[in-house]
């Protein structure tokens, strides 16, 4: 993970599967919702090839069915975004800017990844006109137990292979694309359980959600079984 070699193959990787990501809104699937394919753009940046198959195989409209390990895939992938944008900004601003002891690179990474991973609960609930209060209620419930344990994975990943690693060392960057997706893992089953819990709703089934026509011949296809 030293290398940059390593680093290049990465980035590489990941570009290649956002350039997939972007064809198939293109030419498959122009009614997911904005919000959405924002989502599943910051997860591929993210993780690439992994955060692709996420999407392909749970996050399509072309899915033929739905199931709990699915929702818990684009429920952990809409917190995963939010998170990941406080965790890259909480560890390059500590690391680059700031120059903050280890504590402080853990605390404001914490802190930031709490707000991104909120902001993408909280927004859309007040555009569906829910108050400001009861949305950040909601988001505090349902996102907290997910967030907590993602955030705990990957920044103690981070800090275990890079803690000494300077910006400007390969390693720096690769322990962070690395660590965020070791906190996808950690987080994936916590949501899982939410949602059979019943705590979190769960995100609906993509190929119903949009009045894509994919959508509808499914929903026609599903009413004729």
């Amino acid at each position: 993970m030293a290398s940059w070699w390593t680093l290049g193959i990465w980035l590489t990787l990941n570009i290649v599967s956002l350039g997939v990501l972007w064809w198939d809104f293109e030419k498959r699937n122009q009614n997911i919702p904005s919000l959405m394919k924002f989502v599943w753009s910051l997860v591929i940046a993210y993780s690439g090839l992994f955060g692709l198959g996420v999407y392909w195989f749970t996050g399509r409209t072309q899915l033929d069915s739905d199931s709990l390990w699915k929702q818990g895939f684009r429920s952990t992938s809409h917190c995963y975004s939010g998170c990941g944008i406080g965790e890259v900004i909480g560890i390059t601003a500590a690391a680059i800017i700031l120059s903050v002891s280890t504590l402080w690179v853990v605390a404001l990474t914490f802190t930031l990844a709490f707000v991104g991973g909120f902001a993408l609960t909280v927004g859309p609930l007040m555009q569906e006109g829910v108050g400001f209060r009861e949305a950040m209620w909601d988001a505090i419930w349902s996102e907290t137990p997910s967030i907590t344990s993602m955030e705990i994975v990957a920044i103690g990943t981070d800090l275990l292979l890079a803690g000494e690693a300077g910006w400007t060392t390969p390693l720096f960057w690769t322990a962070l694309l690395f660590s965020l997706t070791i906190g996808f893992f950690a987080a994936y089953p916590v949501n899982v359980a939410l949602i059979a819990a019943g705590v979190k709703e769960g995100m609906g089934n993509p190929a119903e959600m949009d009045g894509s026509p994919s959508g509808a011949n499914n929903r026609q296809a599903h009413s004729s079984d």
